[in-house]
């Protein structure tokens, strides 16, 4: 009975899970790198070539994104190692990826405001 029930929801487009994803995203891409969305995706079985496809578009703004949250938080290089070893554990934590967080913590005066245009 009950997988009649959500077959019927799927196919009159109440369960999605390209809505699902999207709604993930939309919520954890400010906030998360792509390494933990994909992580509560893969948590949730949505679909591997769902999952490749959102993978790809995240790495695409990945940079923008940590760029982003380490402003909001830190805003200012780290002036010891200390610093800069907790300010990357924060940005990893975040799930963002170790190139990511090397070129912030190298103090790139790079504008990532085109990639986050992109998403």
């Amino acid at each position: 009975m009950l997988e009649s029930l959500l077959d019927g929801l799927e196919r009159d487009g109440w369960l999605s899970n390209e809505r699902f994803v999207e709604s993930v995203v939309h919520r954890r891409a400010s906030q998360m790198g792509g390494s933990r969305i994909i992580s509560e995706l893969k948590r949730h079985a949505v679909g591997d070539a769902l999952i490749d496809e959102t993978a790809d578009k995240l790495a695409r703004t990945e940079a923008a994104r940590s760029q982003a949250v380490w402003d909001k938080k830190y805003g200012v290089l780290p002036e010891t190692p200390a610093e800069r070893a907790k300010q990357a554990r924060f940005l990893a934590a975040r799930g963002f990826s170790s190139g990511a967080i090397g070129k912030i913590l190298k103090g790139g005066d790079e504008d990532w405001s085109e990639e986050i245009a992109d998403d």
